[in-house]
């Protein structure tokens, strides 16, 4: 699609939020990129200044600025959103535990974001960048396709991830109060976001345990997306006009399988001990799980369960068919290439460790 078509003109102003992070560090190069001249980052007044650093190499002179707060406070949020045209947010809480945390720093933040915008007379769109995390899966039949129009958990307190949990809620405020304030919105929906700077092996894959690594995902496709191809998505999906209220899935194309993906960790990585558990162990181990952990009070948390095994290791095939045809966009890295980079890192930083 030419830059003609787009929402707004490349002079006008870009909020990026979690601009520093492993996706809006891409992004916001992938604007500029795309000709966009002027590029605000809402960063904390903590982050690391080495982090932040590269992203003033993204443009020229006065092509991108950090304007420093906290998604918290509504007076930064009401100060970022002055004279912008298009927010990305990215910002969300990943490493948090505790339910609380995660819901303060994905849902609170994304609640204060939207009613700045609302005050905003510039504001054309808000992209929330959401994850593959809030679908439920657990309805669908195996081999079954998940896109857009898939369900999202009900009650995603029961996952057992906090993530997952806050998530859900956000978008779900977000379409609330986008609606109500008449805000336009679009959410992005990525699926395993990865790359170099991302090295550990996906939880879809399996987990670490005991000195072994259990496989779980077994001929399960894994959604991935090179880190580079979705920072592209959700660029798109700020500027390409039609596309309000609208959801999109970003997966790649060639997706590999769990033991694929797997195999080729091993062959260009480092060779370590795994067992397969086949579909039917893990579920039911995941719910053996469940239940002591109910009996047991909460002493011992549900972190497997059989919500997050349908989510995670369910068989299952993803689509990226919406992204195509609604935004124009197309992995511009090839699975196989995407690949071996994701390996040459992985391997430098065992050599280092």
């Amino acid at each position: 699609m030419s830059r003609k078509d787009f929402i707004i003109d490349l002079d006008e102003r870009i909020l990026v939020t979690g601009a520093a992070g492993y996706i809006g560090q891409r992004l916001v190069r992938q604007l500029c990129e795309y000709g966009f001249r002027n590029l605000c980052c809402f960063v904390r007044p903590s982050r690391n200044q080495e982090r932040i650093r590269p992203l003033l190499d993204c443009g020229g002179d006065g092509q991108v600025e950090f304007v420093y707060g906290n998604l918290l406070n509504r007076n930064d949020c009401i100060a970022a959103c002055k004279n912008v045209s298009v927010i990305f947010h990215l910002a969300a809480g990943r490493g948090e535990k505790s339910y609380p945390d995660a819901y303060l720093n994905s849902v609170v933040t994304t609640r204060n974001l939207i009613e700045a915008c609302a005050q905003s007379t510039t504001v054309k769109r808000i992209v929330n960048v959401s994850s593959f995390a809030v679908y439920s899966n657990r309805a669908k039949k195996n081999g079954r396709m998940l896109d857009e129009a898939s369900p999202v958990e009900e009650h995603p307190e029961l996952r057992g991830e906090a993530y997952c949990f806050a998530k859900v809620k956000q978008d779900e405020i977000l379409i609330e109060h986008a609606r109500r304030l008449d805000v336009p919105y679009v959410i992005v929906r990525p699926g395993v976001v990865y790359g170099p700077g991302n090295e550990p092996i996906t939880g879809r894959v399996g987990t670490g345990t005991f000195g072994m690594f259990v496989h779980l995902g077994g001929g399960n496709t894994i959604p991935l997306t090179y880190v580079d191809n979705c920072a592209d998505a959700i660029a798109l999906a700020g500027v390409i006009p039609g596309i309000d209220g609208e959801v999109f899935n970003i997966v790649d194309d060639d997706l590999p399988s769990s033991r694929g993906f797997l195999r080729l960790y091993k062959g260009r990585v480092k060779r370590f001990r795994s067992i397969y558990l086949p579909h039917v162990v893990s579920y039911m181990l995941c719910y053996l799980w469940e239940c002591y952990s109910a009996s047991s009070r909460g002493q011992l948390p549900s972190v497997f369960n059989r919500a997050r095994w349908h989510a995670n290791w369910k068989r299952t095939e993803y689509s990226n068919r919406k992204a195509k045809v609604r935004l124009g966009w197309a992995p511009k890295v090839p699975t196989a290439v995407a690949l071996d980079r994701y390996f040459c890192a992985c391997r430098n930083k065992e050599q280092h460790a």
